[in-house]
């Protein structure tokens, strides 16, 4: 049955502003449309037209048979070498049918025992119309191994483990979080030691750290096979294989069925966005070819990244793409994914040397690339109809309107987008204004500012904070003196006392006030001291800044604990009350003289006081709800680091029934300097 037109009503219910824009927002439907309808026509619907991988690629029966498959049109000859047959180049000719998809069958060496050994080195052989021969490894590869002793580039293995070696999920995936609490990390520098660290170690040591400190939601990064460590995976060669570096499949594997025994959702960092411009181990120029997987010349090249751009027009790219979804959702049993670099996606200028400003017209114009923002449709349109609880989110910087509104509503179908000008508010804040010169109003307002009914994640910092040449929160707040004061045994100096307090209230402020989602980049809840900065050549190839120092945050003598510990206690409250999943805060008061933001969200009234040196009694706020109310966390707790200047157990804050601020009662509270409460009704 053909999809229906979309309704301009709809769109007009969803945002009334959009009204001039709905001709735009109707024919990018109509591509949309035509798009799922021919796939339905052709292939049957979008659950055949993902399992590419079952087709393409190498795929095994239970008899031992394996039959690969390959697209490259361009090749006029190509073979199959490898290990199994001693790398001959004659010994197995593929045959190419009229789509331009060449196939080889080979028959079991006995009854269940493939031809080609598991874990053996593969690669395919063409020959062009000028009679070049070239190899590649298959663009569907499961497995990619490199050995840095002898050459950076990669092997492909013949991924085909015994069944007793091939890892059986026993645990369900989790429900969906009502309230996406997201811890971000990279499997490789999750070890304190200079080394890259692996799947396993991950499992062992990290899941439970995670868990203990309240986030329900992992975003992995760097999962995807890139060749070069350092591009912090963004640079992905082999989109099949989960990266050698830290282990097996197999191993993958068992920590996302390990985080789902502890009921967390696991996402994937996926680059869609581009691809490694590497031939010899990526899908640049595979078949001999500009234009196989990519758009040819300039059209196909990201200027900035120095990679390639994919032809989201081509039938055989959406069916490799969609397919690579889906693989990681069937294979590995991810719960959803953290789409990267979605603004260069959409447009064609891909987001360089252009800025925002809000117009709508900048978004439904001609410099969108409506090839890009069709495929992210049929991506999320196809994941959300195959998996209703999948979590998809958009890393877009333009504030591309409906981008989080299913595409049944005219929109692009994320369910969450990231909020990417809070972080980068912090780090301009710390760098050039003093305490007392933070502008409070621009403040709330950047916390506040989302598309009103479209989910956004809110983070303080992330990995592009931590990065060389830049610096974690707290790095900003404390530097040096993380390297000396540290310690409960020496004394709480002016700058480690300000540093503590206002790492707690930023996180708190972002957490609560910022959006439907929370993110964390590991460490960061610890206030993870120095950058981050992977080995290179600039660096003498060092591991010392590629690591996370889990030491200081054990170390019981180290202050680093207090800020750990208020991470896991925002995280429980909002288990507990739920804030994310409400609906946004109301702020009665952002006070620029007293320095005092309040706000309230799910019943809880939010109360911050930002001044350096200035504490309040008896400081009047506005509720809406009467009563009586107790504090549920106080950052100035002796078990956050903090002075313990408020007697959580005894104060309690009855209302008086008279508007204050906008708000039906008030009531007085004390708040120290530099300190957040969070109260609830008794």
């Amino acid at each position: 049955m053909p999809t229906a037109p979309l309704d301009p009503a709809v769109v007009l219910k969803v945002d009334p502003w959009l009204e001039k824009e709905v001709p735009a927002i109707c024919h990018r439907y109509d591509i949309f449309r035509k798009w799922k309808d021919d796939i339905e026509a052709n292939e049957g619907g979008y659950d055949a037209f993902s399992k590419g991988y079952l087709k393409m690629g190498f795929n095994v029966k239970e008899s031992g048979e394996v039959t690969y498959r390959e697209w490259a049109p361009n090749a006029k000859e190509a073979v199959l070498i490898g290990d199994f047959n001693g790398w001959n180049r004659t010994s197995h000719l593929m045959k190419k049918d009229h789509f331009g998809i060449w196939e080889i069958t080979l028959p079991p060496k006995s009854p269940g025992v493939c031809a080609i050994p598991h874990d053996s080195k593969i690669k395919i052989s063409m020959i062009l119309p000028s009679n070049e021969r070239i190899e590649r490894l298959p663009a569907w590869i499961t497995r990619v191994t490199q050995d840095l002793s002898v050459s950076p580039i990669y092997d492909a293995r013949f991924w085909n483990p015994p069944a007793d070696q091939k890892y059986q999920f026993k645990y369900p995936k989790p429900p969906k979080p009502k309230s996406a609490r997201i811890y971000e990390a990279h499997v490789g520098i999750s070890t304190k030691e200079g080394r890259v660290g692996t799947y396993k170690e991950f499992t062992r040591d990290v899941l439970p750290r995670i868990h203990k400190l309240g986030y329900n939601t992992i975003q992995l990064m760097a999962v995807m096979e890139h060749a070069y460590y350092a591009s912090f995976g963004y640079q992905v060669t082999n989109f099949f294989a989960a990266s050698s570096r830290y282990g097996t499949p197999e191993e993958l594997k068992e920590l996302i069925d390990t985080a789902h025994s502890l009921s967390l959702t696991v996402l994937l960092d996926v680059v869609h966005s581009h691809a490694c411009k590497n031939v010899l181990d990526g899908i640049n120029l595979f078949d001999g070819t500009d234009h196989l997987y990519f758009h040819e010349g300039g059209k196909g090249r990201h200027e900035l990244w120095d990679s390639r751009l994919f032809n989201y027009g081509n039938w055989e790219v959406l069916r490799f793409l969609m397919s690579n979804l889906r693989y990681w959702m069937e294979e590995y049993q991810f719960d959803g994914f953290r789409f990267d670099g979605v603004t260069s996606m959409m447009y064609k200028h891909h987001g360089i040397g252009t800025g925002f400003s809000g117009g709508y017209h900048e978004y439904f114009g001609d410099g969108v690339d409506l090839e890009g923002v069709v495929y992210l449709m049929l991506a999320n349109d196809a994941m959300h109809t195959l998996y209703p609880s999948i979590i998809t989110i958009a890393e877009d910087v333009s504030g591309m309107p409906l981008l989080c509104v299913p595409t049944s509503l005219g929109g692009v179908g994320f369910d969450y987008r990231l909020q990417m000008a809070i972080p980068d508010l912090f780090i301009k804040l710390l760098k050039h204004k003093t305490d007392d010169e933070w502008d409070l109003d621009e403040l709330v307002h950047t916390l506040e500012n989302r598309r009103y009914g479209e989910k956004s994640v809110a983070y303080a910092e992330s990995h592009d904070q931590a990065l060389v040449g830049d610096k974690t929160l707290a790095f900003w707040l404390m530097d040096k003196e993380m390297y000396t004061h540290m310690s409960d045994m020496s004394p709480m100096t002016p700058i480690i006392a300000r540093g503590l307090a206002l790492h707690k209230m930023i996180r708190l402020l972002v957490h609560a006030l910022g959006g439907e989602a929370w993110l964390n980049f590991e460490g960061n809840e610890f206030g993870h001291p120095e950058w981050l900065d992977f080995p290179r050549e600039g660096n003498g190839n060092s591991f010392h800044y590629a690591r996370r120092q889990w030491n200081v945050v054990d170390d019981p003598l180290l202050r680093y604990k207090y800020l750990n510990e208020f991470d896991s206690a925002m995280n429980h409250l909002e288990e507990q009350y739920g804030w994310l999943s409400a609906a946004p805060a109301y702020v009665s008061l952002k006070n620029a003289t007293d320095k005092t933001i309040v706000f309230e969200r799910a019943g809880l009234v939010f109360v911050f006081n930002f001044h350096p040196t200035k504490s309040y009694t008896d400081y009047r706020i506005g509720v809406d709800v009467e009563g009586e109310y107790k504090i549920v966390l106080c950052s100035d707790d002796k078990r956050f680091g903090g002075f313990e200047n408020v007697d959580v157990e005894k104060s309690r804050f009855g209302t008086t029934p008279m508007a204050w601020n906008g708000r039906k009662n008030w009531m007085h509270v004390y708040i120290p300097s530099r300190v957040c409460l969070v109260l609830a009704k008794v």
